[in-house]
């Protein structure tokens, strides 16, 4: 009799956990179908979204979507060459291109040491079928070299970008970047105008590249590196090549926030609340900043999800609205 009482109650306490844990799966989406015009909710740990794709509760992006035949493609274009290594850019555009379009350049993400230029094609080419001319972009690696290579790349794809918008049928004056956790803080360096008050780039025109970026899509990225996390964080001692403790002022050097000024473009922030590698609190302090020198700045916090949190369908839908709202706003 004791026995049957103790196998009755972990049987209960098994269906309560069970029970408990389905809820839990399924009120995200519940959530939305309740609310469709807010953010989407997540499920708050990375182990739980991934469950989520396994299951077909959620549907992940197609990475690399085949390009439709109203859209020209031009591949492989090189734009740098450094030391024998070519670098090259993508771009996307309208067949029925008849006026000079809006630029929008996207930055990959992958820790400054991996991904590649086609991982945003799932934003490209959605937008290259609304109208607008895209392009994205290769930078050297941390294989190739530490802080600055990856900078100093971007920047000259955007001083080539600035002067190529005859050839592709882009507005130089209408440029947008975006950049998704490492790419967000190159897209970020570029807008906000990285070592502009600095005598040591390499070229004249990489202190003026930033004057035609008139947006900036901030994708869950790093936008200080001095902070107690950042510094004492492997990925970031192994992008700066040394400790903050052997070159703090490197560390602020290649901090996006210590070039925020009045005359940055327009910005837009999106950052999951469950990001434990980048912390929303990172993207809280640039809203900050940036409403307290009267940039425009819009920001969107999504509940509960963590980083690349855009792999999932249901918010990169809802972070194109955003874009193609903020877009609307700043560069049409």
């Amino acid at each position: 009799m004791k026995t049957k009482k103790i196998l009755k109650s972990i049987m209960f306490g098994l269906l309560t956990v069970l029970f408990i844990f389905t809820l839990l799966m399924l009120t995200p989406r519940f959530l939305s179908v309740l609310n469709p015009a807010r953010p989407p909710v997540g499920y708050h740990l990375l182990a739980l979204d991934y469950l989520a794709l396994k299951v077909g509760l959620e549907d992940t992006i197609i990475k690399h979507p085949a390009v439709p035949v109203e859209l020209d493609e031009f591949k492989n274009i090189e734009y740098k060459n450094i030391n024998g290594k070519s670098l090259q850019l993508d771009i996307y555009r309208p067949k029925d291109l008849y006026f000079p379009a809006p630029l929008l350049i996207f930055i990959h993400g992958g820790g400054w040491k991996g991904g590649q230029r086609s991982d945003y094609l799932s934003y490209m080419i959605p937008f290259a079928k609304k109208g607008y001319v895209t392009a994205t972009v290769s930078y050297r690696l941390l294989k190739d070299g530490p802080y600055p290579a990856c900078a100093e790349d971007i920047i000259d794809a955007i001083a080539w970008f600035n002067k190529n918008g005859g050839a592709f049928g882009y507005d130089p004056e209408r440029i947008a970047v975006i950049g998704g956790s490492a790419g967000s803080h190159l897209a970020m360096l570029a807008a906000y105008g990285w070592k502009k008050k600095s005598d040591v780039a390499d070229s004249t025109e990489k202190a003026a590249t930033g004057n035609m970026i008139k947006a900036i899509v901030e994708i869950y990225g790093p936008t200080d590196l001095t902070t107690e996390y950042a510094r004492n964080h492997s990925l970031v001692t192994d992008f700066m090549a040394h400790t903050y403790k052997e070159a703090p002022e490197l560390f602020k050097e290649a901090s996006p926030v210590t070039y925020l000024d009045r005359n940055d473009p327009a910005t837009l922030i999106l950052h999951g609340t469950s990001d434990d590698l980048v912390p929303v609190s990172q993207a809280v302090l640039l809203k900050h900043r940036l409403d307290s020198l009267g940039v425009p700045a819009v920001i969107h916090t999504l509940p509960l999800w963590p980083h690349t949190m855009d792999i999932v369908k249901r918010v990169n839908e809802y972070s194109q609205k955003r874009m193609e709202e903020f877009f609307n706003e700043y560069l049409k």
